[in-house]
């Protein structure tokens, strides 16, 4: 029971990262415009893709990336490819009609699941983030 009650409270707070002050706060405070419901600014999103040498042609899995930051941001970025993983619809929703609006539908994707149902082959990632992951 207690995991479904922790389910609806993360699709509640994906709907809330709609709102448009919301998006005014993420702007101010992280750099970013992903409805962003961590705490991983640009500037540390930046530093991530630097330090993995991420690049075109390389894989990126985020791993509980909500909404898909930042990895989606990362793709746009740096030119890798991404799949971002959360076990919560709504924010796979949102990280949906990103990859959408970036059009990057060639390289990215959104799935639902957790970190041990990754639907990847073993070996097949170059470099994995995880960002504001709490549970």
């Amino acid at each position: 029971m207690s995991e479904i009650l922790e389910q609806e409270r993360h699709e509640q707070g994906y709907a809330r990262s709609e709102a448009d002050v919301l998006r005014v706060i993420e702007r101010a405070v992280l750099d970013s415009d992903y409805h962003a419901n961590g705490y991983t600014t640009r500037a540390q999103a930046d530093r991530l893709g630097d330090l993995l040498e991420l690049a075109p042609g390389h894989l990126l899995l985020d791993v509980g990336s909500g909404c898909g930051w930042p990895g989606l941001y990362l793709a746009a970025r740096t030119g890798c490819s991404v799949v971002t993983v959360d076990p919560v619809m709504a924010g796979v929703r949102t990280a949906h009609r990103r990859i959408g609006d970036d059009t990057m539908s060639e390289r990215a994707w959104a799935v639902a699941g957790t970190a041990d149902q990754v639907p990847l082959r073993q070996g097949s990632v170059d470099a994995i983030v995880h960002t504001d992951v709490m549970c």
